[in-house]
């Protein structure tokens, strides 16, 4: 299949997702209620939500380049700003152009393969969905919870995330008897580099960062996620918030539209009616939290490309690797964390 009907195929898709999900979210939503809640926003906690998530947004930085240092020590600077490209690609150019975007910046700047950028990029993702599903696990079996499908994701989420952490801690060191499998043949330059990524995490030292840094980053970015509720008269604790951002992120692993729209919707629905909050209050929710990605990521990340196309005069850093986008989607897909 060549690369413009494979991207036929995934614009098909992901529109058919969306359309499909929004149809599911939006049936008898009282658009009164939605925009009450927008004019009715209290906008110091928006302020408040767009600090919270920038700092969240530099600790990843700081996160991601404890991977590469399994190379080479990189100037922070270098892994912020293209962290920033990173998210302004993943949230308004479709499949997930963001990737590639990062690792061509890193790459060009500190001369390391395109390969290992990449391959801690996907790993970092990976990491981040292992830690989630798992602590989801935990909050759904500690909550008092009567919807029936909320039920049994505690006990997938709990499975999952189990499995996860035996995948990160096994997989690098049994890669050869994995690769010996004859249907794994066609995946095996994958496995090899998310082996190579999640190896840099078997150094105590490095573990002990990333890890504490995972810990800090999402505790952040639930609590951005209750201020965002709160900035719209929605009473959520920290235990929904950390459903929510987990959801958001599981969806986000589908094929989308630039924003994921209708995934969102779809899943702030989900979440938040079984907790006692109105349809109208979650769709608003979900629309907020695209308006401030939109918001947060356009102006760091574009403040990122063009710090890097100062610094590379001539560069075609937005069409840079489309081929390999198109080309290699299962190394580009992963969860919007």
């Amino acid at each position: 299949m060549s690369s413009v009907s494979r991207r036929l195929l995934y614009w098909a898709i992901a529109l058919a997702i969306a359309g499909t999900l929004l149809w599911l979210s939006l049936r008898h939503v009282n658009w009164t209620e939605v925009g009450r809640a927008f004019l009715s926003a209290n906008l110091n906690l928006l302020a408040a939500v767009a600090l919270v998530s920038s700092v969240s947004l530099f600790l990843r930085a700081v996160r991601w380049r404890v991977l590469l240092s399994a190379r080479l020590e990189i100037k922070l600077a270098t892994v912020f700003w293209a962290a920033c490209a990173g998210y302004f690609g993943n949230s308004f150019l479709p499949a997930r152009a963001g990737e590639v975007m990062r690792t061509v910046i890193v790459s060009a700047e500190s001369g390391l393969s395109k390969a290992f950028v990449l391959t801690t990029a996907l790993s970092e993702r990976l990491l981040d969905a292992v830690f989630l599903v798992a602590l989801s696990a935990l909050v759904l079996l500690s909550l008092p919870i009567h919807a029936v499908w909320l039920v049994n994701a505690a006990k997938l989420f709990a499975v999952a995330g189990l499995a996860g952490i035996a995948v990160v801690a096994l997989l690098p060191r049994f890669q050869h008897v994995v690769l010996r499998f004859g249907f794994v043949s066609k995946m095996s330059g994958m496995i090899s580099q998310v082996c190579e990524g999640l190896s840099t995490l078997h150094q105590p030292s490095r573990l002990v960062r990333f890890g504490s840094l995972t810990v800090v980053i999402w505790l952040i970015d639930a609590m951005s996620t209750v201020l965002g509720m709160r900035a719209l008269g929605m009473h959520g604790s920290l235990p929904v918030a950390v459903l929510l951002i987990t959801a958001f992120g599981l969806g986000s692993a589908l094929p989308a539209t630039p924003g994921y729209i209708g995934i969102y919707q779809f899943v702030a629905v989900s979440v938040l009616i079984p907790f006692g909050f109105a349809k109208a209050d979650a769709i608003a929710y979900s629309l907020l939290v695209q308006a401030m990605q939109y918001l947060l990521f356009g102006f760091w990340g574009v403040l990122g490309i063009i710090r890097w196309r100062t610094r590379a005069p001539g560069s075609k850093i937005l069409a840079a690797n489309t081929d390999d986008i198109h080309e290699r989607p299962h190394e580009i897909s992963g969860v919007n964390l």
